[in-house]
């Protein structure tokens, strides 16, 4: 029987060792940080990743940790409301909520953490903890993110670029303003375009909110995240009172500020017994909201076929067939949302919805 390395602890990662488990495939996950800096910040997982994800996690339970979103409703930056859709089964939850979930069905004595992993140098389709000792694995799925170490190495050529868009990410606890707004996804955007306050509400007190901004009109990833705060009362002075409440209100102290890259073109999904899935294998930029459905989709489909298969090669190359074409349909989608996003939103198209689907 394969035993199976996967590299990197986040959403794909734990998606990836939850299969391996139902499936009893002999597994164990490195991941390069703490535990403790996995927490992050929050996701929107559309119907067909909740489907996905009550294979691995009850139901019951994952639904107790997040929001069910009603409607999407999209905002002038003063208030006015532009346009609405009903949303059907989308859900709000916050990562550290998602990946705790992920985590209980996982024995501690399977995930190694603070654990760099890199490609051996002397021996092809092998990776190496740092100070060079072997990976006891003839597998190795790579799951370590959208600007993988393990994937640039093997893939050289591969060209990354600044999308135009940068985002603040944070969480607020605050029961008297998430009292006041009903389970919906707002989203207020800027008249003239290229800036936006999205607001999700995940419980009965916390709020997940970000912010998009078109870096060339706003240069926000020269602040510091001592003088993030003032910048965005600057910048959303005369936005609605609720926007302008909540960056207020809020503490920066975990606050993300994410510069968004993505890949000129996709590279092979997998080369010799290592095998890419989520970010690591195909960045997705923000404005599609795929990225946890893609991740728990990969892990499905990748496991189904190292069940299948005798062959790992053959089941490597039956997952990239299968994934590949609706991940360029997901990336086509988000270069199409992200220039409507620099766009006054009277030149917007009437297709408002912030998610990417196939």
């Amino acid at each position: 029987m394969n035993k199976i390395a996967v590299v990197g602890a986040g959403i794909s990662g734990l998606s990836m060792a939850n299969y391996l488990e139902k499936h009893k495939i002999d597994f164990h996950i490195y991941e390069r940080r703490n535990k403790e800096d996995l927490a992050g910040h929050g996701f929107l997982i559309p119907q067909e990743g909740i489907e996905y994800l009550t294979q691995i996690i009850d139901p019951t339970l994952l639904f107790e940790h997040g929001s069910f979103l009603k409607k999407y409703i999209q905002y002038s930056h003063t208030g006015t409301k532009l346009a609405e859709k009903d949303l059907n089964n989308v859900f709000a939850i916050s990562r550290h909520a998602l990946i705790d979930l992920l985590s209980r069905k996982i024995s501690p004595e399977k995930i190694t953490y603070n654990a760099t992993v890199v490609p051996s140098e002397s021996e092809k389709g092998k990776l190496v903890h740092s100070d060079g000792t072997d990976i006891d694995a003839n597998i190795l799925v790579v799951s370590d993110g959208s600007k993988s170490r393990i994937r640039r190495n093997l893939f050289k050529d591969e060209k990354m670029r600044q999308v135009r868009e940068n985002e603040v990410v944070n969480i607020i606890k605050d029961e008297e303003i998430a009292a006041s707004i009903e389970n919906d996804f707002m989203k207020f955007h800027h008249d003239q375009g290229g800036l936006t306050f999205g607001i999700l509400k995940l419980s009965h007190d916390t709020i997940l909110w970000y912010s998009q901004f078109d870096n060339e009109k706003y240069p926000i990833n020269q602040c510091t995240t001592d003088s993030l705060k003032e910048y965005m009362l600057e910048i959303f002075t005369d936005w609605d009172p609720l926007v302008s409440s909540i960056i207020k209100k809020s503490s920066y102290e975990n606050v993300h500020l994410w510069c968004v890259y993505e890949l000129e073109n996709l590279n092979p999904f997998y080369k010799d017994n290592i095998v890419f899935i989520g970010d690591a294998a195909h960045p997705l930029i923000p404005f599609t909201s795929q990225g946890v459905t893609s991740a728990l989709k990969d892990s499905h489909i990748l496991t189904k076929y190292l069940v299948e298969e005798n062959d790992i090669t053959e089941a490597f190359r039956k997952y990239e067939t299968e994934r590949k074409p609706e991940i360029e349909t997901h990336i086509n989608n988000g270069r199409i949302l992200l220039n409507q996003f620099l766009l006054p939103t009277d030149q917007q198209t009437d297709n408002i919805l912030p998610i990417s689907y196939k």
